[in-house]
């Protein structure tokens, strides 16, 4: 055998395996199938000290080809930017929730991504059957859900949400970077970081800052 023919055949090898695990991502999908628009939801940004929560839904179609769909905390940026594209391309429909700092300051982190999530699902083309979410149940949502422990990694539909949801509020992240210089939001995206810790010290804390979470610090 050539080298070529080894690079192929490694080639060959990986797309297999790769095709065999997303096999198994779709498991929760196959299990639901009886219903005919599964909603994946995901959010992004629960932990951070500035910036809004962002929450997608989306809706894969049954005969979905997109290889690679994963966790978005695993995966690089490249790819995440990739697969975001490819998603927004071959998904059936696809929608974004947010709440702002300050509705995370007046109603907190977890009464927040509720709302951001049902938004989310509120600005879908199609309403779904059934929802597949990531650890949670949702409040005051009137569809069936099933939620899924680290949903984002066993489920294709919500690893697409988390991708969705991750690419989103990292693109907004860098454009607060560019109006709210110090703080290298391009680069820790609104994270707790030492640099960032410093920055609030320093330069106190701008419009964007979760009050709530670095109070400590003000």
């Amino acid at each position: 055998m050539t080298k070529k023919e080894e690079r192929e055949a490694k080639r060959l090898e990986k797309l297999r395996i790769e095709k065999e695990r997303m096999y198994q991502m779709f498991a929760y999908e196959r299990e639901y199938g009886q219903y005919a628009h599964i909603c994946g939801v995901d959010e992004v940004g629960r932990g951070p000290f500035a910036g809004p929560v962002v929450a997608a839904a989306v809706i894969l179609p049954k005969d979905c080809d997109i290889l690679y769909l994963n966790d978005s905390k695993k995966l690089s940026e490249k790819k995440r930017e990739s697969l975001y594209e490819e998603i927004c391309e071959k998904a059936e429909a696809i929608g974004i929730g947010m709440a702002s700092e300050k509705v995370i300051d007046e109603i907190n982190i977890l009464q927040a991504t509720y709302q951001a999530m049902r938004a989310a699902i509120d600005q879908l083309a199609i309403r779904p059957d059934l929802l597949l979410n990531d650890a949670v149940e949702i409040p005051d949502v009137s569809i069936q859900q099933v939620p899924i422990i680290k949903g984002d990694a066993k489920s294709a539909t919500i690893a697409a949400a988390s991708i969705v949801a991750k690419v989103t509020r990292d693109r907004m992240m860098k454009e607060y970077d560019t109006i709210y210089p110090g703080y290298q939001f391009a680069k820790n995206k609104g994270y707790g970081t030492k640099a960032h810790i410093e920055a609030i010290k320093e330069q106190g804390i701008c419009d964007i800052h979760r009050r709530t979470f670095v109070k400590k610090y003000i």
